[in-house]
């Protein structure tokens, strides 16, 4: 169920959405949450080239924030960055391991496959 109107483009509702956490990130740039949620509204609307930089940045600032590898990696792919999506989901995995998250190493390991990259268990 979509939050627009009964006939609004939900593209308009990702617009707004977009720009909503744009205003947070600048109020609050080293905030990784908030980050996400832009990286992940980018990776929504189809911006795969502004949600990697987004996604990298929610890595920098929280090293082991495992989801921010699988949307890296998911923005990577959409973007055409084939081997740079399997970087970020070979690290990714590591940190899963690190951090126990192992749904979404389990998860990245399946985008690995896709992409023909197969990982010892």
């Amino acid at each position: 169920m979509s939050d627009a109107p009964s006939g609004a483009d939900p593209g308009d509702a990702l617009e707004e959405r977009i720009a909503a956490f744009r205003e947070i990130v600048r109020a609050e740039p080293d905030d990784p949450v908030a980050n996400f949620g832009l990286a992940q509204t980018l990776l929504s609307a189809g911006r795969f080239a502004e949600a990697a930089d987004v996604f990298a940045t929610v890595t920098r600032l929280s090293p082991r924030y495992t989801a921010a590898y699988r949307g890296l990696g998911r923005a990577l792919e959409g973007a055409g960055r084939a081997e740079e999506a399997i970087r970020a989901y070979r690290e990714g995995i590591a940190v899963s391991r690190e951090t126990g998250d192992l749904q979404t190493g389990k998860e990245m390991r399946v985008f690995l496959r896709r992409l023909g990259v197969e990982l010892p268990e």
